[in-house]
C-alpha cells in the first residue's frame, strides 16, 4: 500500500472544489470562521455512509441497484436545486451577524451531512478510488479500507476548515456591503444549481 501516493491524491481530490467546499466557503463568508468549522463538520460527517457502503457494497451490487442510485442521485440534484434557487430568489439580504449560535451550528452541520450524504458519486469514487491502494486479496482488506476512508475524512475536515477560515477572513471586508453580500449570494445559488443539473444529467 503505497501511503504517501494516497495522500498526495487524496489532497488534489479533496482541494478541487464540489459541493462542499462551496458549502463550507459561502458558510464562511456569510456565517463567520465558527460556522464554517460546523458546515466542514457536516460535510465530513456525510461521508460515512459512502464509505461505509463503498466497503460493505461491490461495484457488481451497485451496477444492479442503478434504481437506487439514480433515486438518490435525483434526491441530491433536487436538494442542491432546492438551495441555489432559495439563495437566487431570496430577497431578504444574508445575515452575516452571529445569532442562536448553537441553533446556527446544528443547522450547519445539518445542511453539510446533507448536501454530501445525497451526493452518490461519493460512493462510487470510494469503489474506484480504495482498492487502487490496497489489494484485494489483502487479509485486511476491510480494516485497510476503513483506515484510508477515515484518513480521507480527517483529510476532507482538515481542508474544509482551511478553506472555511480564509473565507471567515474576509467576512468583515464585506459585511458592510449589501451589494457585495446580494451579488455572492447569488453567485453561490448559481453554482449550486449548476452542480444539481450536473448531477440531474448524470443520471444513467
Amino acid at each position: 500500500m503505497n501511503t504517501l501516493s494516497f495522500f498526495i491524491s487524496s489532497l488534489i481530490i479533496v482541494l478541487i472544489p464540489g459541493t462542499g467546499v462551496i458549502y463550507t466557503i459561502s458558510t464562511g463568508i456569510t456565517k463567520g470562521k465558527k460556522a464554517s468549522i460546523f458546515a466542514a463538520l457536516g460535510c465530513t460527517a456525510g461521508i460515512i455512509p459512502h464509505l461505509c457502503l463503498s466497503i460493505t457494497l461491490s461495484s457488481l451490487i451497485l451496477q444492479m441497484s442503478s434504481r437506487v442510485y439514480n433515486i438518490v442521485k435525483i434526491a441530491g440534484a433536487l436538494y442542491l436545486l432546492y438551495l441555489g434557487i432559495g439563495m437566487i430568489v431570496s430577497k431578504s439580504k444574508l445575515n452575516l451577524k452571529n445569532s442562536q449560535g448553537d441553533l446556527k451550528a446544528l443547522a450547519n452541520v445539518r445542511q453539510g451531512i446533507l448536501i454530501n450524504l445525497l451526493n452518490p458519486k461519493l460512493t462510487i469514487f470510494f469503489f474506484s478510488f480504495l482498492p487502487q491502494y490496497i489489494s484485494s486479496s489483502n487479509k485486511n482488506y476491510i480494516s485497510q479500507c476503513l483506515m484510508l476512508g477515515l484518513s480521507f475524512m480527517l483529510l476532507t475536515l482538515i481542508v474544509f476548515i482551511g478553506y472555511g477560515i480564509l473565507a471567515g477572513s474576509v467576512k468583515k471586508l464585506i459585511e458592510k456591503s449589501p451589494y457585495i453580500t446580494n451579488i455572492l449570494q447569488k453567485c453561490f445559488g448559481l453554482i449550486f444549481v449548476f452542480f444539481a443539473i450536473q448531477l440531474g444529467f448524470s443520471l444513467n
